[in-house]
């Protein structure tokens, strides 16, 4: 007997900001997205490297979830153009759930080879899902920016600190195979939910190369904000992916309490894109940028100086905190200087951000090496300075572009 077809819910296309119910689907994947990305950074102490001080090891294991990322550029827009977006989508979920199986039975005492490589395969399939979410989400993008930003942010804050308490909640009752046995399941329900879900057809992709990538950073400020963006996603994730580690070595927690308190970095990140949404339209948006840079300053010294649990807990609450409004902020501001940005074509800036993000974790496992876990707080100490000096730098920028733009005009009206 034939099998039937896949129940498909039919594109509506909705006037308001959240688009069609595939548009919506596809966004509410940044939770597996989050899942994902922030799966390192909480398996690590149950890979019994909070009793290590092989951090280029640690080190590796990001620079195998850099590769797979890299990996799934060139396939990622041929499958969504060839298969469609609910192929896609489900086909990147069962590879991040074979890739969670794989990792099990990698398990130490194997090889810390192995694993790199089961990293590298999270990895594509996050490059994977990434594409077509961005793709099924242009048209939301497009009619408000900094909500739809917001929104993604929060979902993919759910998806990090669900994978952090997970791991917490049940890091002695299970070995670390079994945890990641659980964990596969989260994909493999999303690859269901998406392959019963029709989408629009992607939006055609048009290849990049490198004279327009140049072209696209010749001006002063795209070269800014994404030198801006670069360091404020290396801090975010530096502090993501060694936080457990840092807790666990320089104060001695227990891995359970130390992931408790990872959980908490993502929760006041989760809780900071929220309330950011009920601020921004009441603050100036150049003063709250800049009031956050500068609080997660003070909180990178607090965690880098505390010699205990408060002092933890105050600095991770004041950093989680500060960070949620800087990149929905900067993507704000991008938009509003080059409108032809779009969130679902790998362009010189939005590329150039995703570096930072994936390139600080990386780099910490050799500076950790060379100068010890110390270094886990001093690197997005140094990063937020820098922010904070870019943020000088765009604003005088933005001043001295506003003078040309008036004496422009001015010229001009003499002229006629």
């Amino acid at each position: 007997m034939a099998s039937a077809a896949p129940e498909t819910v039919a594109p509506t296309h909705d006037a308001g900001t959240l688009g069609s119910i595939g548009s919506r689907r596809a966004l509410a994947g940044f939770f597996l997205s989050g899942v994902l990305l922030s799966f390192l950074g909480a398996i690590l102490p149950s890979w019994q490297y909070h009793l290590s001080s092989d951090y280029t090891v640690v080190g590796m294991y990001f620079l195998g979830l850099i590769a797979g990322l890299i990996g799934s550029v060139p396939a990622a827009p041929r499958l969504v153009q060839k298969k469609g977006l609910s192929w896609t989508l489900s086909f990147a979920c069962g590879v991040a759930g074979i890739a969670f199986l794989y990792l099990a039975m990698a398990s130490p005492p194997w090889s810390h080879w192995w694993r790199i490589g089961g990293m590298a395969v999270v990895g594509f399939a996050a490059g994977l899902l990434h594409t077509a979410i961005f793709d099924a989400i242009s048209p939301m993008y497009r009619h408000d920016p900094v909500a739809t930003i917001n929104v993604a942010g929060m979902l993919f804050g759910l998806g990090c600190l669900t994978m952090a308490l997970l791991v917490s909640g049940i890091y002695y009752i299970y070995s670390a195979a079994a945890i990641q046995v659980w964990i596969a399941v989260i994909p493999a329900l999303a690859g269901w939910a998406y392959w019963k879900t029709e989408f629009p057809p992607a939006e055609e992709h048009h290849p990049h190369n490198i004279p327009a990538v140049v072209a696209e950073l010749r001006t002063p400020a795209a070269v800014l904000l994404s030198l801006l963006l670069f360091f404020q996603l290396g801090n975010e994730w530096a502090i993501a992916g060694w936080l457990s580690l840092y807790l666990s070595q320089r104060l001695g927690m227990s891995p359970e309490s130390s992931l408790l308190l990872l959980a908490l970095y993502w929760f006041a990140l989760l809780i900071g894109r929220a309330a950011s949404q009920w601020i921004l339209p009441r603050v100036a948006h150049s003063k709250m940028l800049t009031g956050s840079v500068v609080a997660a300053i003070f909180g990178c010294i607090i965690l880098l100086f505390t010699n205990n649990r408060f002092g933890a807990v105050t600095g991770i609450l004041l950093v989680g905190g500060a960070f949620a409004p800087i990149y929905p902020l900067v993507v704000e501001k991008i938009g509003s200087r080059f409108p032809q940005y779009q969130p679902g074509h790998y362009n010189g800036i939005f590329s150039i951000a995703m570096a930072g993000g994936l390139l600080a974790p990386f780099t910490l496992g050799y500076f950790a090496s060379l100068l010890g876990i110390r270094a886990v707080m001093e690197l997005p100490l140094a990063g937020s300075i820098v922010v904070f000096i870019l943020l000088l730098l765009i604003w005088i920028e933005a001043r001295f572009s506003d003078s040309s733009l008036k004496a422009a005009a001015g010229n001009t009206k003499v002229a006629s």
